[in-house]
């Protein structure tokens, strides 16, 4: 599964691995790697969507597909990028990566399938274009 690079736009948060993120093994669980990569995409759209538009749409994950290529360590800070790639109906594919920052080594990329819900009826949605719009470019 490779992830291309970043698009010319990309939403970019700041995580510290905390304590309760660790397992038996002494890095970060894999398990709070889909919970970054979840929280990353979130916060994107919360960004992008201020409150009174964002409740007009939910968002479900379809799939994820997720490679995990260094340990994360306790105090760590990491670079959590995320940016849209195919947009097909209801349907929004987005890649995530995570970087440490003292050194920028890849520690995990992944790709999700995100579907778009109506919230009234429960039911996919196709994604309007001023949504994708809005996700694909540099926050104001």
């Amino acid at each position: 599964m490779p992830v291309p690079a970043p698009a010319p736009f990309f939403f970019s948060h700041i995580i510290r691995v905390q304590p309760s993120d660790i397992d038996e093994l002494n890095h970060a669980n894999n398990v709070q790697y889909v919970r970054w990569v979840q929280d990353t995409a979130g916060a994107h759209w919360l960004a992008a969507f201020p409150s009174g538009e964002r409740e007009k749409y939910i968002w479900v994950v379809q799939e994820h597909r997720i490679k995990y290529l260094r340990p994360a360590l306790e105090g760590e800070e990491l670079r959590c990028s995320t940016w849209l790639g195919d947009v097909r109906g209801a349907l929004s594919q987005r890649f995530t990566r995570i970087e440490r920052i003292s050194d920028n080594v890849l520690l995990c990329e992944a790709q999700t399938w995100w579907v778009l819900l109506d919230p009234g009826t429960g039911r996919p949605r196709r994604i309007e274009s001023h949504v994708i719009q809005r996700l694909k470019e540099p926050l104001s």
